[in-house]
């Protein structure tokens, strides 16, 4: 997520994304016969030499051709010595995700050289050809499959050596080709090859074409070599790269690059968008066919599927709606909830889509084919919904159909627009997954009309329609053994809820514990989680609300005088004041996110005989934000509340010493703590230092970043 509003802190992020296994392995269109998962570095040990990897890499070979009329081969060689049984376990199964449709995966060459002597080859009845996991019940997305590859019997110092060749032929966005590249560069490669073949009617050198849609993306690693075999209609441009592993490269490189080495690709944007829309609405004419066509025809071919089912079905949906949000909200209800997502990547299907009645009558659909059967009944009621591609902001970049992540949904209604995500089937109406750079890359074949380049590319409002809140009510009770009891709720609306619900929907019940005590750690809540309830994830007209309780024994030790504890609320991440500049003032504004007010309230109720002493409450106003405190003490009982309400979106760079001063007081105001004493309690004859407060468990010590 772009960035985490208050208190749902980046590891919470991370937790629940990895628990609730967002998404499956995607298949790569073009390019799905990747190398095997790189197996992970074991941590520095004590000496000074490097510890050995659980399997070495020795030599990754890697050539792809593509042919002029889109076809395409690659053909992976590895070679991959073995060091322990770690990496025997890591490399006994290899899998690599395709599309039957238009491709094939085979494995000429699969052999193990045992350290000991001998030669095993592995037999065809290791193969396994099945669809992907996602899909099993998905008749329609069959073709979206998983190759596998058992190697049994190998052991350390043993020697795998395996090919994989994948052919591309007749794929769906054909004549057009794409792939991309990126050099491994944590050391696990000993050695690596390159080949990129291309028709050289298509090719000026190996740096650009003559489209300039061949992108070198990274200059620190230039080609080693350069040909031009063949001549004329066959002649050929051949690129290789060669590269070997060495600590100094190592140290001095990134392993983590945000664009690939080597990126080929004969889209522009403005054609990838074109050709998206024209694959995602069906009946939609190829636009080089449309002249054959006349006006009525070519407005047909543009319109989406409307059968008669679908009508009926659209009139059925919208029929106490009495405005065209209303029948846009029911439509978007129907297919985010009613129709099950199959959870495959962006383009598995290579951007083939169903037709809107067929989508209906399956009840199940992937992003793309819930963009198909949403703009068919929104068309149906004369209502418009186009579509957008999100997870990737490069416009600089060479265009890959394969890059993005999300498909979204924008619905209008008069001079309102809505963005949308049914692929998500919890999310309240119009709220998404937060956007990197609010940046989308919008489908629309009318861009073929337009004489100028760059609107795919658009800067997009992706913040719910209504107003973010978040409350969070504490009830905790202090026993004379100094254990802890507590009650957490939560009520939220906007981003944090979104997460939350996708985390609870998409988790079985019996783990809704662990995502509640992924939730409690992140806000500095330790113990153990007895009980969790939370309101029906579907229910997204109204807030998302969990609860749940949880325990910590010995939580102060009331032998030590003063017992000094902290408020026992989330504590208020801000996002951090951007860093000073070297030189000169800042150039960019300040991101505060989405207007968001948010107000967490303590009871904590104490034993009998306990005196507490609060601290002072804080009041900050700004135009920007507000933050307030109050504390308070009574019989048996401390109370505490803060308020911080968020007004702006943003601020001028310019601000930064007043922003960070905000934040300062924000976080001395949480720095504060609660003093107890209960004079029944004797002193212990073997404390050195009476007064010394407690130190019982505390909240995160640094904020999460908002």
């Amino acid at each position: 997520m772009r960035r985490l509003p208050v208190f749902l802190s980046q590891r919470l992020v991370r937790g629940l994304i990895l628990f609730c296994a967002f998404g499956v392995s995607p298949a790569h269109c073009q390019t799905p016969a990747s190398p095997p998962p790189k197996p992970a570095p074991k941590s520095l040990e004590a000496s000074e030499k490097q510890p050995k990897l659980p399997a070495q890499i020795e030599l990754l070979e890697t050539r792809v051709r593509f042919e002029a009329n889109g076809d395409s081969r690659k053909e992976v060689h590895t070679r991959v010595h073995i060091n322990n049984e770690l990496g025997a376990r890591q490399f006994a199964r290899l899998a690599f995700d395709y599309n039957r449709s238009f491709q094939q995966i085979e494995f000429p060459l699969v052999r193990v050289t045992h350290t000991g002597g001998g030669t095993v080859d592995i037999l065809p009845s290791a193969i396994s050809d099945q669809p992907n996991p996602a899909v099993i019940n998905a008749p329609a997305y069959q073709d979206v499959r998983v190759k596998s590859l058992r190697i049994l019997g190998l052991a350390p110092d043993d020697l795998l050596e395996y090919r994989v060749v994948t052919t591309t032929s007749h794929h769906p966005l054909a004549p057009y080709f794409w792939f991309s590249h990126s050099f491994e560069r944590t050391g696990i490669v000993s050695q690596e090859f390159f080949e990129l073949d291309l028709p050289a009617s298509r090719v000026e050198s190996c740096d650009v074409t003559k489209e300039d849609a061949l992108r070198h993306a990274n200059p620190a690693t230039p080609a080693t070599s350069k040909e031009i075999v063949g001549e004329g209609d066959l002649a050929r441009a051949i690129c290789r790269w060669e590269r070997r592993a060495s600590p100094k490269r190592s140290q001095t490189e990134n392993p983590e690059v945000s664009e690939p080495d080597i990126a080929v690709s004969s889209f522009s944007w403005e054609w990838l968008s074109i050709k998206l829309a024209e694959k995602l609405l069906p009946g939609a004419v190829p636009l080089e066919n449309l002249h054959t066509f006349d006006a009525e025809q070519q407005e047909l071919s543009r319109k989406p599927d409307a059968t008669a089912e679908v009508k009926i079905k659209g009139i059925e949906l919208t029929k106490g709606a009495k405005t065209d949000r209303e029948r846009l909200e029911a439509i978007y209800d129907f297919v985010s909830q009613k129709i099950v997502t199959v959870d495959v990547a962006i383009g598995s299907t290579g951007f083939s889509v169903r037709r809107a009645a067929e989508v209906l009558s399956s009840g199940y659909a992937s992003p793309e084919d819930k963009y198909v059967l949403f703009s068919a009944l929104a068309y149906s009621l004369n209502l418009q919904a186009g579509a957008a591609l999100t997870g990737y902001c490069s416009p600089k970049g060479a265009p890959l159909p394969t890059v993005f992540t999300h498909l979204i949904i924008a619905a209008r209604s008069h001079n309102a627009q809505f963005w949308l995500d049914p692929s998500l089937e919890v999310a309240p109406f119009g709220t998404i997954s937060p956007i990197p750079k609010r940046c989308a890359f919008i489908l629309n074949r009318q861009f073929v009309n337009l004489s100028s380049t760059g609107h795919e590319w658009q800067t997009i409002d992706s913040h719910p329609p209504f107003t973010g809140f978040q409350k969070v009510n504490v009830g905790a009770t202090l026993s004379s053994d100094g254990s802890l009891t507590s009650k957490v709720h939560y009520t939220m609306r906007g981003n944090n809820e979104l997460l939350l619900r996708v985390a609870f929907h998409q988790s079985p019940k019996e783990k809704w514990k662990d995502v509640a005590q992924l939730l409690a750690l992140s806000d500095g809540f330790r113990g153990k989680i007895t009980n969790v309830t939370v309101s029906d994830p579907y229910a997204t007209k109204a807030p998302f609300t969990v609860e749940y309780e949880i325990t910590q024994p010995k939580f102060v030790d009331w032998s030590k005088k003063p017992v000094r504890i902290p408020a026992l609320l989330p504590q208020l991440g801000l996002p951090d004041p951007p860093a000073k500049p070297a030189s000169g003032p800042a150039s960019s504004a300040i991101d505060l996110g989405t207007p968001l007010d948010v107000q967490t309230h303590l009871t904590l109720r104490l034993p009998a005989g306990t005196a507490a002493r609060t601290p002072t409450g804080t009041s900050v106003d700004r135009d920007y934000a507000t933050f307030a405190s109050q504390y308070q003490a009574s019989a048996g009982a401390v109370t505490a509340e803060r308020h911080l309400n968020f007004l702006l979106r943003e601020i001028s760079a310019s601000r930064v010493a007043d922003y960070s001063a905000f934040v300062h007081a924000v976080q001395s105001d949480e720095a504060q703590e609660f003093t107890l004493e209960r004079p029944d309690t004797p002193r212990p004859a073997e404390s050195a230092n009476p007064s010394v407060a407690a130190s019982p468990p505390k909240p995160e010590p640094k904020p999460p970043k908002r």
